[in-house]
């Protein structure tokens, strides 16, 4: 039975020109959560706290997933790709060798609320030609059963194909609700007994396997390795995310927004920020 092995309460942080997050994940949970190497949730129903969005940034050696639950944001990167999402859309970003992005809110409805996920890029793919690409909520496979609904983003479930697939890391990625009281119940196939999984509840609360102690939204959990994954709703039912991969395990060096495997790796990335050369 897959137990809880963390819980990961969110930490306040301010972002990008001022905006608000919930680090769930970061520098300190970089190899107990591999390849998951930070998430990010932010939200709020006042445009002032996050109107001046996240500009131009870098970054190397990284995927971000960018999920929306509310609100709208626009992508635009140095490989001239651009895009909006909305509710229910993923904007899937290969930083590869090296890109300059900005992600910014659009409309003034005042609301806002996603999550942003960092893979972190296998030693041999660190230096892969970026990429943009975007899932739209009509793409994105749905399984409903008497308990839950399932959207399958990324990965695999009850062999239905997500609506994206990882190129250079495969992962699990499914948004999942529980209907009040309801349980979900999965078997865990051989295949993905290695395999690190994290979830991110979101609305809601839920128990996991016989533990009778409620996780409240928004928290991270980390699940232990198991053959049955059961989750139990709250009379509110729940939200979450779970995200599924096998581990990295290779070194990790880290500097704000790039993520290599040595720090001379991480020398010769700022100093081609700062001789104009970091693009390729």
């Amino acid at each position: 039975m897959v137990t809880v092995k963390a819980i990961y309460n969110p930490k306040r942080m301010t972002e990008g020109a001022g905006v608000s997050v919930q680090r769930i994940l970061g520098f300190e949970t970089r190899y107990e959560c591999d390849p998951f190497l930070l998430l990010d949730y932010f939200g709020s129903n006042s445009v002032a706290e996050f109107v001046a969005g996240f500009p131009d940034h870098p970054h190397r050696g990284i995927e971000t997933i960018t999920y929306m639950l509310k609100g709208q944001v626009k992508h635009t990167d140095s490989t001239g790709s651009s895009g909006i999402i909305g509710p229910g859309e993923v904007q899937w970003m290969t930083a590869g060798s090296g890109i300059i992005h900005s992600e910014m809110p659009t409309g003034q409805n005042g609301t806002m609320y996603g999550i942003q996920l960092w893979l972190n890029l296998p030693q041999e793919y660190k230096m892969v030609k970026p990429l943009y690409r975007e899932l739209k909520r009509e793409d994105i496979p749905v399984v409903e059963t008497t308990a839950s609904q399932v959207k399958i983003i990324s990965g695999k479930y009850r062999k239905r194909d997500g609506g994206l697939q990882g190129l250079y890391k495969p992962v699990d990625i499914f948004d999942i609700k529980l209907w009040p009281n309801s349980v979900f119940d999965e078997v865990v196939t051989p295949e993905f007994w290695n395999y690190k999984c994290f979830l991110f509840i979101y609305e809601g609360e839920f128990t996991v396997a016989n533990d009778l102690k409620p996780i409240k939204a928004p928290c991270g959990v980390a699940l232990s390795q198991g053959s049955i994954i059961q989750i139990r709703a709250g009379e509110s039912g729940a939200k979450f995310l779970f995200f599924g991969a096998e581990p990295n395990s290779e070194p990790i060096a880290w500097h704000g927004s790039i993520v290599m495997n040595t720090d001379a790796e991480i020398r010769k990335a700022l100093e081609e920020l700062s001789n104009g050369t970091f693009l390729k």
